[in-house]
């Protein structure tokens, strides 16, 4: 490897394997994704693993995420000098070290009282980019401070409230922040049926609405008190402009216009959401099905990927728009499948949420450091030296 390109695989072995060894120290933190999630219900209250972990409806999106990644194989290839690998990627004219970005969560003080914080401090230290949600437990402002000089992008609820979605772009690019998500496929909460049999909604006991009740705007609407004072009458007020299902795509170019940060939509799936996109100039794509969270029975995102990745190539002369994945991703070989089927980037959500509930910032980091070591692995021992050397050649469908 060059001395710039981060080693991951081989150096988290040799870590793993050398304090287990010679130390007596195996790791702290649960490896696999299954045993992650099965520590973090022992670690969460019932309600919040059930907030994280579940779905709408009977979840069978949340399923159907996961098996759809057993429907492609990866075909490894041999002798092609794999020695060093490079799991760079570039977008909007910044170099990341690899595809992996943290997905925008929120509400994360249901989980760990340092949230965003310790998500944020794990995240610079491995220089993973993380999209700050606009339910964050901690603002704009203070995870951006966490964050320094490391990147980061803002996910945006477009707030009815012309105002107050206005006033979060503002704060995000005063930030620091070097993109925005804009989330459209949430114009109300799905039917989730765990949160709703436990009569859980962490929003109104006053978590995730910090970006709220400290924002000049939102304040606004409650004609000078203090909403943390007035708390039952500013979570009306939340719960009345969170999201506008009124939205439609001319309304697109009302928030292009109020910054200047690169806009990427959340939660396409239909090809012909992305060449609308493409055609209103969105500067990026991520197709998402919100981690099964909002439509039951709604089509796997990796099923999506492939269609959506044409449209945009037909829509585009050099496929100058970065299409990212988000819905599914647990292991290395994950990344491998989305990146050929083309994906420019991926987004890890609930693997790190559990690291989060177990061990802090500690488990957020182990989970990054074993990802990333799985999927340098993984590219490499599929013959890959680089990311573009990763396309559909690279895998092929399981019933072939």
């Amino acid at each position: 490897m060059t001395p710039d390109t981060p080693d991951y695989g081989p150096d988290r072995q040799a870590e793993v394997y050398l304090s287990g060894m010679l130390e007596d120290d195996p790791p702290e933190f649960p490896v696999s994704y299954e045993d992650l999630e099965e520590h973090a219900r022992e670690e969460l209250s019932e309600e919040a693993f059930a907030y994280v972990a579940g779905g709408a409806g009977s979840e069978s999106t949340v399923t159907a995420n996961d098996r759809a990644f057993d429907e492609w194989q990866i075909v490894p290839r041999i002798m092609r000098d794999v020695s060093d690998r490079d799991l760079s990627v570039e977008l909007f004219d910044r170099e990341y070290p690899s595809p992996v970005m943290l997905a925008p969560i929120g509400v994360q003080s249901i989980i760990h009282e340092d949230a965003e914080l310790a998500v944020a401090r794990a995240a610079s230290d491995l220089e993973v980019p993380m999209i700050c949600s606009s339910v964050s437990s901690y603002s704009i402002e203070e995870v951006g401070d966490e964050l320094g000089e490391s990147p980061g992008w803002f996910q945006l609820y477009w707030s009815s409230d012309r105002s107050v979605a206005a006033s979060f772009l503002e704060r995000a690019e005063e930030a620091g922040y070097e993109a925005v998500v804009v989330t459209l496929d949430t114009p109300k909460m799905g039917w989730r049926e765990r949160d709703i049999e436990l009569g859980y909604l962490p929003f109104l006991e006053a978590q995730g609405v910090k970006n709220y009740f400290e924002d000049p705007a939102f304040r606004d609407r409650l004609d000078g008190a203090d909403p943390w004072e007035n708390q039952e009458d500013a979570i009306a007020s939340w719960q009345a402009c969170f999201g506008d299902a009124s939205l439609t795509w001319d309304d697109l170019e009302w928030l292009q216009d109020r910054t200047d940060l690169p806009v990427v939509i959340k939660g396409v799936l239909h090809p012909d959401d992305a060449r609308e996109a493409v055609e209103r100039g969105v500067d990026g794509l991520i197709v998402s099905n919100h981690g099964g969270r909002q439509v039951d029975g709604a089509i796997p995102a990796l099923d999506a990927l492939p269609d959506v990745v044409d449209a945009v190539d037909d829509a585009t002369d050099d496929r100058e728009v970065p299409i990212l994945f988000d819905s599914g991703i647990r292991r290395g070989s994950d990344v491998v499948r989305a990146v050929a089927l083309g994906a420019d980037a991926v987004l890890l959500g609930r693997p790190y949420a559990y690291g989060l509930g177990i061990g802090g910032e500690d488990g957020v980091r182990a989970v990054l450091e074993n990802l990333l070591a799985d999927l340098d692995l993984t590219v490499g021992l599929s013959g890959c030296a680089s990311l573009e050397e990763i396309d559909r050649s690279t895998i092929r469908r399981a019933d072939r």
